[in-house]
């Protein structure tokens, strides 16, 4: 199962996702976020993958696409995950420039899954919980009823975010088997600060589930 871990903001923390094997970071531009990182901090994080296996992922909420296009050429991103409101024609002119798409995907109920239709130039989904009113577009640590996407027939790889965390994991991994999760609260000891420990005691409990 792929792993990312998304709200990386430190060297030291990528380093050891690297030793874990894991394949995915996410790096937050949301202002509104506590994982949100600097241009200059991403651009580092950046450069020190190129050494890694590790691939890093732009994470952005209804940003322009002209920005955001400034962001994947001063970065040099083959990764973004679009997790606001972007349609398929957005995506499209994004993919333009030679790099996958995840887009995310709100669910609350059953209904919510016909959405992925509306996004078939995406490369991936990210079925999320969809966010309350005044809550912030993703890690909010709440997850949705998994058992909605249970047994899905989609013809894309598919990650499971919201609410992961060690008490849950092996019934994810067991009765869902997405193709991929997708990580933020429930490796941090505090609000947007990653633990290593927790990171490694995932991916220990992973390989046993």
């Amino acid at each position: 199962m792929i792993i990312k871990i998304c709200g990386i903001k430190n060297q030291d923390t990528l380093s050891f996702c690297e030793k874990n094997n894991v394949n995915y970071f996410g790096m937050i531009f949301y202002k509104n976020s506590p994982r949100n990182i600097s241009f200059e901090s991403a651009k580092e994080l950046q450069n020190m993958s190129k050494k890694f296996k590790i691939n890093g992922v732009g994470v952005f909420v209804n940003e322009s696409v002209n920005n955001l296009k400034q962001y994947i050429n001063y970065l040099g991103l083959k990764f973004i995950q679009l997790h606001g409101e972007e349609d398929n024609n957005y995506i499209k002119e994004i993919k333009k420039l030679n790099l996958k798409v995840i887009k995310k995907i709100s669910i609350n109920d059953e209904k919510d899954i016909d959405n992925i239709d509306n996004f078939n130039d995406a490369d991936f989904f990210l079925f999320d919980y969809k966010p309350k009113k005044g809550e912030l577009p993703g890690g909010n640590a709440k997850s949705f009823n998994w058992n909605i996407i249970k047994n899905i027939k989609i013809n894309k790889p598919w990650f499971v975010s919201g609410g992961i965390n060690l008490d849950n994991i092996h019934f994810l991994k067991t009765n869902i088997k997405p193709f991929g999760i997708d990580l933020s609260s429930g490796v941090e000891k505090e609000l947007g600060i990653k633990d290593n420990q927790i990171i490694n005691n995932f991916v220990e409990k992973l390989k046993h589930a």
